[in-house]
């Protein structure tokens, strides 16, 4: 059984452990230094730090289980500038993270749809995305879903640059 709900400070851990694993299994091949992605875990994929933003009222998470077990999880970051629009009221899905085992359920295309749901429900005119150009199997998700390729923004793990594609949808 899959269940997809708000996720609660009581969801750090889980929600650390899906960051770094999740990322990993779809990035970790292209980061050349592994203690840069050491680091980006640290900073970015700490329970610390994702306890401090889940308690931060700009900063939404969904987290999703299969039989009790955590698997994936979204974060939208309200009130983010649009890089390209700065005029515009948007909101940015910031991670939507599946464990690869669970791709194929189309558990991605359910949680995307509530989050683009809620941004809907706050009025959000646009929801923006950077995905790494590599990523070919997310870009196709995101394109899939309606997501326009706008540009290109630097982003860095370490002193390494990854290129990301700018993706972005009206609401």
């Amino acid at each position: 059984m899959i269940e997809i709900r708000r996720a609660t400070p009581s969801d750090a851990t889980y929600i650390a452990l899906l960051g770094r694993i999740t990322y990993s299994e779809s990035h970790g091949k292209y980061i050349e230094n592994k203690k840069h992605l050491l680091d980006f875990f640290n900073q970015h994929h700490s329970v610390s730090k994702i306890k401090e933003e889940l308690n931060d009222d700009d900063v939404l998470f969904w987290i999703v289980f299969s039989d009790e077990l955590p698997i994936g999880f979204a974060k939208l970051c309200l009130n983010m500038k649009h890089p390209l629009k700065l005029d515009v009221n948007s909101c940015k899905l910031e991670r939507l993270y599946i464990l690869n085992d669970f791709i194929g359920l189309k558990i991605g295309s359910r949680l995307q749809d509530i989050v683009l749901q809620k941004a809907k429900d706050l009025k959000y005119k646009d929801i923006w995305l950077t995905a790494y150009y590599k990523n070919k199997r997310g870009i196709n998700f995101y394109k899939k879903n309606g997501f326009k390729d706008i540009g290109t923004i630097n982003y860095f793990v370490g002193e390494s640059n990854y290129p990301n594609q700018i993706f972005a949808k009206e609401l």
